[in-house]
């Protein structure tokens, strides 16, 4: 029996290389999040330039997620079959020629193709960057790595609505992809020289038939679910089939997963207690923030009738107050125990979100923004606490699945949790107008843009907007059940199996 030697007193701090290594994979995290938040911005541009319905539009996001669901997957067997540098160049690639081609577009169609383009690429920046990161800092420093992972989160968030709605205003529609261009160029450059070049290891052979049951499987259960505010309702055809169709392959997936040697997505990483709680606690976390976020700026877009830009800024507050907690939050984690501090992060989330369920036409702007910077405290020492506590008591080699399983429950649950609050605000809106549930929006955008009608219609729609963030704070309120069984004390990194050779 041996004992693990001590580790040096300053063995925790990220030393200058792993620091740049962290760079490279900021700037391309930072390239993908930011693409995101400036385009949801320009899709009211986007209509009119292409003088098509919200419905076609929406397809420019709508395909971009898909194209990141899809391509999710694969990139767990990539980093152990290639390492991880060359799937990392290959992803950058992919999403500045993507970018670089949308910028382009000549038409609503070619747009959604380069969109999908971007989004291969953009599906494996973030997972194999997780990966590259974590190996390079090693167990013990996770949490600081996904805080220093966390800055393109927050900065995203604050810089792509304010830049986006510039661009747009001050410049062309084309340049909210064609900035991603020199970004893109320089992190090629970075990551080409930077990036340690890892040795592939022995791959197994490639699930290729649980690619095709689980890629697909995700995005036609996206698909459904991102069309029931379109169209009305779980019943309708274009909902439910995909939706159904999806499910069935998942399931399909997860029964022969369980049954064979190699899986596309390791399901053994659920037998780990720690990231199975760390998983569901994520779902929840995800679902429920990324809709009400989703939420946020349409009411000061709809209700107070802000531009983009005044919307991008007066959300700035929130992603303030993450970045002072998140960089302690991190080093918290390894030292404590995610748990003691994703708890009481989601109660200040709590705290914060609490305001928005009282919100009027005319609440002043000074609440919501300090209601904004409590969200964004509570934010800052929830998310990256939570996906060190999945990662923490993995061996090295199970780092490069987990970081996959992680990504694709983000971005699923991500997905689900927009369309969700969508179908909430909409049905609420649509109620108080006494309109189709598809129609409820433009029912309160018309009646709000009428001066005679404007008063009633901005109480009605901000009653809406209240219940809806109150669905938003009974979402976040279940993720303390199981934020109750994450780890309450540091825990020891798993250690990897000794191979045995004969001699």
């Amino acid at each position: 029996m041996t004992t693990a030697e001590p580790r040096p007193a300053d063995s925790d701090k990220l030393d200058p290389a792993v620091l740049k290594i962290a760079g490279v994979v900021v700037l391309g995290a930072v390239m993908a999040i930011l693409d995101t938040t400036v385009v949801n911005v320009a899709l009211q541009a986007l209509t009119l330039q292409f003088k098509t319905s919200f419905d076609t539009i929406q397809w420019v996001v709508t395909g971009y997620l898909l194209a990141l669901a899809t391509v999710i997957p694969v990139t767990g067997w990539a980093c152990d079959r290639f390492g991880t540098k060359r799937p990392y160049l290959l992803s950058i690639g992919l999403f500045l020629i993507g970018s670089m081609l949308a910028g382009m577009a000549w038409n609503i169609e070619s747009l959604i193709a380069f969109r999908v383009l971007q989004g291969l690429g953009g599906g494996m920046l973030m997972p194999a960057g997780m990966t590259i990161m974590t190996r390079a800092a090693g167990p013990h420093r996770v949490g600081r790595v996904m805080a220093v992972l966390g800055v393109p989160m927050l900065l995203g968030p604050i810089g792509g609505p304010i830049l986006g709605g510039w661009l747009v205003d001050a410049v062309s529609w084309r340049w909210i992809f064609y900035i991603n261009v020199p970004i893109g160029a320089i992190a090629l450059l970075l990551a080409s020289r930077i990036l340690p070049k890892d040795q592939p290891r022995p791959a197994e052979k490639f699930d290729f038939p649980g690619m095709l049951m689980l890629s697909p499987g995700l995005a036609l259960l996206i698909f459904g679910v991102s069309k029931i505010p379109q169209e009305g309702g779980v019943s309708s055809l274009g909902v439910w089939l995909p939706g159904l169709a999806g499910l069935a392959l998942i399931v399909a997936f997860v029964l022969r997963a369980a049954r064979i040697e190699n899986p596309l997505v390791d399901l053994k990483l659920f037998k780990d207690r720690t990231f199975a709680v760390a998983m569901i606690t994520l779902t929840f976390f995800m679902v429920a923030f990324l809709g009400a976020m989703l939420v946020l700026p349409t009411y000061f877009l709809l209700v107070r009738g802000e531009s983009a830009l005044r919307a991008g800024l007066l959300l700035a507050p929130q992603g303030i107050g993450a970045m002072l907690t998140m960089p302690l939050g991190g080093r918290l984690a390894d030292k404590i125990g995610a748990g003691k501090i994703v708890l009481p992060g989601i109660v200040v989330i709590l705290a914060g979100l609490a305001v928005f369920t009282q919100v009027g036409a005319d609440t002043p702007y000074l609440v919501l923004m300090a209601g904004l910077f409590v969200v964004g405290l509570g934010m800052g020492a929830t998310m990256m606490p939570i996906s060190a506590a999945a990662l923490q008591t993995l061996t090295q080699r199970s780092v490069a699945r987990a970081s996959t399983a992680m990504n694709i429950v983000q971005q699923a649950a991500g997905g689900i949790g927009s369309a969700l609050m969508s179908i909430v605000l909409a049905s609420l809106l649509a109620g108080k107008f006494g309109v189709p549930t598809s129609q409820g929006q433009l029912a309160a955008t018309a009646l709000l843009t009428n001066p005679q009608t404007h008063a009633a219609a901005a109480g009605a729609s901000a009653d809406a907007f209240a219940s809806t963030f109150l669905w938003a704070v009974v979402l976040i309120a279940i993720c303390l059940i199981p934020a109750l069984f994450l780890p309450r004390k540091p825990v020891a990194p798993a250690v990897e199996p000794e191979v045995v050779t004969a001699s």
